[in-house]
C-alpha cells in the first residue's frame, strides 16, 4: 500500500488549484471535466481538491479539519511565504528558524486550511 494523495474538500476546486499553483508552483495533474475534482503534483506527493458533493457526507465535507495542515517544502521559505500572501493567503506566522535548524512559516489558504511552508528537514 501507499499514501496516494491528501484530498481537501473545497467549495471551488478550480480556485483552490489556481491558488496552490500560483502560490507554490505545484503542477496541475488530473482534473475532472465537471470541475468537482482535481489534483496538483509535486515530486513524491499529490494534493487533491474535491467539491463537497463528492464526500460521503456532503454537509460535513467543508467543516474545518482539526489538527491538519498542508506542508509545502521550500528552499526559500521567506520568498514562498510572501508569494502566498500576494496571491491570497492569510498570514498566520512569518518565517522563523526552529531550534533544529528548519525555517518555517504559516499561512491559511483561501479556504482556511493551515499551510506550513518549511525548508527541508
Amino acid at each position: 500500500m501507499r499514501l496516494a494523495a491528501t484530498i481537501v474538500y473545497v467549495a471551488d476546486v478550480t480556485a483552490a488549484v489556481k491558488f496552490y499553483a500560483d502560490a507554490f508552483g505545484l503542477e496541475p495533474g488530473f482534473a475532472d471535466p465537471s470541475g468537482t475534482y482535481a489534483t496538483l503534483q509535486s515530486p513524491g506527493a499529490t494534493l487533491a481538491f474535491a467539491a463537497p458533493e463528492n464526500a460521503p457526507s456532503a454537509e460535513r465535507a467543508t467543516d474545518p479539519p482539526a489538527g491538519f495542515e498542508v506542508w509545502i517544502e521550500a528552499d526559500d521559505v521567506p520568498s514562498a511565504y510572501w508569494r502566498a500572501l500576494e496571491v491570497g493567503a492569510a498570514d498566520v506566522h512569518g518565517p522563523e528558524t526552529k531550534p533544529w535548524g528548519q525555517t518555517v512559516a504559516y499561512v491559511k489558504d483561501p479556504n482556511g486550511v493551515l499551510v506550513e511552508i518549511g525548508s527541508p528537514v
